[in-house]
């Protein structure tokens, strides 16, 4: 056993925990307390799971549960961008990277570099995995407010459009859920939860 790489692992153990306090503004399904990225996490890799018989194309499932479980650990020197903000790009990429190299760097150097590989495949959003699991990180947050009436596109006055347009991400890793998805946006305007 080499000591010192198990020190380095549980360091990086110890500054993930931060992940916990991380307020995402989506709320929890029929609440009105805020998800924090742990709980995200969590659920996304239990979706990936549960749903990864509609994938598009064959998957890795654990490769994807790895992802999902990883893509958000950024956040804890990056800070969490809404989706839907308008004055900030969801896609702080430029301190997202400087966050990944040195959380992930905490790491042994096989394991950072193999860490950083799955949060860049993940972002770039190019393989059957990271499509898929971008898929999971969208389809989650509709979930979440068309169960709160509206939630956060109510509270933030986000409108049918953009919604419409962040969601369909989700048609790159799963055509059957992204079918599922559209009808829940379109209902969510019938309903009068989600504004045109």
């Amino acid at each position: 056993m080499n000591t010192q790489d198990l020190i380095d692992q549980i360091a990086f153990i110890k500054e993930i925990d931060k992940v916990k306090y991380i307020q995402r503004k989506t709320k929890l399904f029929n609440s009105d307390r805020c998800e924090n990225d742990a709980e995200h996490s969590w659920h996304l890799a239990l979706m990936a799971i549960v749903l990864a018989e509609h994938s598009n194309e064959p998957i890795d499932v654990l490769k994807v549960v790895k992802m999902v479980l990883i893509h958000d650990i950024v956040e804890i020197d990056a800070g969490d961008v809404f989706i839907y903000d308008t004055v900030k790009s969801h896609d702080n990429t430029d301190e997202e990277r400087l966050a990944a190299n040195r959380i992930f760097g905490l790491l042994p150097k096989k394991q950072a570099e193999e860490f950083i590989s799955i949060w860049e495949e993940f972002e770039a959003g190019e393989t059957n995995e990271a499509k898929f699991a971008r898929s999971m990180d969208r389809l989650e947050p509709l979930l979440q407010n068309t169960s709160n009436n509206g939630g956060t596109w109510k509270e933030f006055g986000v409108k049918y459009d953009k919604v419409y347009e962040k969601k369909s991400v989700i048609k790159n890793g799963s055509a059957s859920l992204w079918n599922y998805a559209e009808g829940l946006i379109n209902e969510s305007v019938e309903k009068g939860i989600l504004e045109k």
